[in-house]
């Protein structure tokens, strides 16, 4: 940002749509410097250190992702969707020096000492946006981290993915290259800062390449689509249940989209009538593929492939190398399926805190990052997902860990085991049902005791829709729950 500083200093590199502040490229170089040296001289803090963040997308939040450039501070995004319970987890585990939050989360966050906690809005007064900062930017290197990502954990514990400065840059360049980012580049981001998306998506190759963005604090489907027009957006970033509620608006119509190169699509596969809906407006559909571990912009589907190789999530970005690997830890052959492994300067050097875990996600040279995806690749090097290893299923674009729920569930007394499956939903794409065994036919535990129970200890985006009880679960050779199986029953009973 310091070098745009230079070269475009009066350009606005970010505004808020709700409150129409705006902030320049040189006024966030300076924005950067001041907070840098406030972290560094009144909170004592060093590079390396955390500080947490509890709060929506903010000119404060992009002034201390600059500071963090400069000082070598780690920024931990907390996801205020989360029940206190869990944030209490992710702050235990990260440890954080600092934690800045929004007035209506705080009482989502555990008392702490006020010399600790300190409301986001107080940044601005600390730092001159028209004045130059003394602060000299301190060594940095490649491997540092500038974010601590929390993503859900296989077993039910988020784990904290390092993401680099080497990993913010060569993103950036692989996005640009891919999606071309220049410093016309205008775009509307509606992601939540606590995702990789609201970061590494679009804000940061967009900040990189001089562009312009107009920040969201909430998606609202009516407003997006006015502001793609007002705000001359060139490319634009949803998930598919997004742009399925702004296809329903009633100012969903071509003169909004004429801006528009194409949207990016993520998270989830983009249905085609939605995909073929867009196009009759002219709006073109990219797919990709991404994750918090790695990229996240991995692959992309060129916008003229969206129908004629639908499902796919395109071929895999410049300077990503990919293996796929069967069962027997063979290279998979074409159209045969594999687990997806990537090797690239994207790809994080492991999780905070958790070797265990690290050691798991790469192979045994420790160069190649394992996703616990399974892809096909066919004869033109198109690649398509065709499941999930670990069982996660995607609702409105949020990755849910079905081990999540189902530890919680087993708290009850009454429940002897619990499966947690997603099932086909037209709003959410897919929405989890619990499958439950009781104990005994004595328990009275119903389907509302359970969800009740759910509500208090899970976000709400995590919460199940349905509730089946079983007398037994279906089970495998070896002994096991045939989740398979199991998904293909209950799938079949709510249709």
């Amino acid at each position: 940002m310091s070098q745009w500083a230079v070269y475009s200093p009066n350009k606005v590199a970010i505004k808020e749509y709700e409150t129409q502040r705006e902030i320049t490229y040189a006024q966030l170089n300076n924005a950067g410097g001041h907070l840098a040296t406030y972290l560094k001289e009144e909170l004592n803090l060093s590079k390396g250190d955390r500080v947490g963040v509890l709060a929506e997308h903010c000119l404060e939040y992009i002034a201390l992702f600059s500071a963090a450039q400069k000082s070598g501070i780690v920024i931990v995004p907390m996801n205020y969707r989360l029940s206190s319970v869990e944030l209490e987890y992710i702050i235990k585990d990260a440890s954080p020096s600092i934690i800045f939050y929004e007035e209506k989360f705080s009482h989502l966050l555990p008392e702490k000492p006020k010399d600790v906690v300190f409301e986001i809005s107080q940044l601005t007064r600390r730092w001159s946006i028209d004045k130059l900062s003394a602060f000299e930017t301190l060594q940095l290197y490649e491997d540092d981290s500038v974010f601590l990502l929390y993503t859900a954990g296989t077993t039910g514990f988020p784990k904290g993915v390092k993401y680099t400065h080497k990993m913010l840059f060569w993103n950036s360049i692989n996005t640009a290259m891919s999606l071309v980012l220049n410093t016309e580049t205008n775009t509307v981001n509606v992601m939540p800062p606590f995702h990789t998306g609201g970061w590494n998506v679009l804000v940061n190759p967009i900040l990189h390449h001089g562009g312009y963005t107009c920040l969201c604090r909430k998606f609202d489907a009516k407003t997006v689509n006015n502001l793609i027009e007002s705000e001359e957006v060139s490319i634009f970033m949803a998930v598919p249940t997004m742009l399925n509620m702004m296809a329903r608006e009633n100012n969903f119509n071509k003169k909004n989209f004429k801006s528009l190169h194409y949207i990016i699509v993520g998270g989830e596969a983009m249905p085609i009538p939605l995909i073929e809906q867009y196009a009759e407006l002219d709006v073109a559909i990219r797919q990709g593929y991404g994750m918090t571990e790695v990229g996240p912009n991995l692959t992309s589907l060129h916008q003229d492939d969206a129908i004629i190789y639908k499902g796919s999530i395109g071929r895999k970005n410049f300077y990503i190398q990919t293996r796929i690997v069967t069962e027997d830890g063979e290279e998979a052959k074409v159209n045969q399926p594999g687990e997806l492994w990537i090797k690239a300067p994207v790809v994080t050097p492991g999780y905070w805190n958790n070797e265990k875990e690290t050691e798991n996600s790469f192979d045994q040279t420790g160069e190649w990052f394992k996703t616990g995806d399974v892809v096909i690749k066919n004869e033109k090097h198109y690649l398509y997902v065709v499941d999930r290893i670990k069982n996660v299923f995607i609702s409105g674009g949020e990755n849910i860990y079905p081990s999540e729920i189902e530890k919680e569930i087993m708290l009850l007394e009454d429940v002897e085991m619990c499966v947690t499956i997603g099932v086909p939903d037209e709003k959410w794409g897919e929405v989890g049902k619990v499958v439950v065994k009781l104990k005994d036919d004595a328990a009275s535990l119903t389907a509302e005791d359970i969800l009740a129970f759910c509500k208090d200890r899970l976000a709400k985006f995590k919460l199940p829709k349905y509730v089946e009880f079983v007398d037994e679960f279906p089970k495998n050779d070896a002994g096991k729950i045939d989740r398979k199986k199991l998904s293909k029953q209950t799938i079949k009973s709510n249709q």
